[in-house]
């Protein structure tokens, strides 16, 4: 039986690795060219459709400047109010 990673999990995953990669101003096509991957690789896990692997996610984790654990750990988005305060 193949087991396949929780979808959760994808999910998160995929959302950090956009939010990482974009605060750093990376399009997935830099990203993918900085870890040795293809941008269409980056496209999937993005969407969550791909299970990496150990070391994939060390690349992407040393090429985004976070942690293995950053990437699969769930973050709250700020609140509302705190997005309103900074567009003050």
């Amino acid at each position: 039986m193949v087991r396949k990673s929780s979808d959760t999990l994808r999910a998160v995953l995929a959302e950090n690795i956009k939010t990482f990669r974009r605060e750093k101003g990376f399009s997935q096509e830099e990203l993918a060219e900085q870890c040795g991957l293809h941008r269409t690789y980056i496209g999937s896990v993005e969407r969550h459709e791909r299970n990496v692997t150990l070391s994939t996610l060390e690349v992407l984790a040393s090429t985004l400047g976070v942690t293995v654990p950053d990437l699969l750990t769930q973050h709250k988005s700020p609140s509302n109010n705190e997005q309103m305060g900074k567009l003050e």
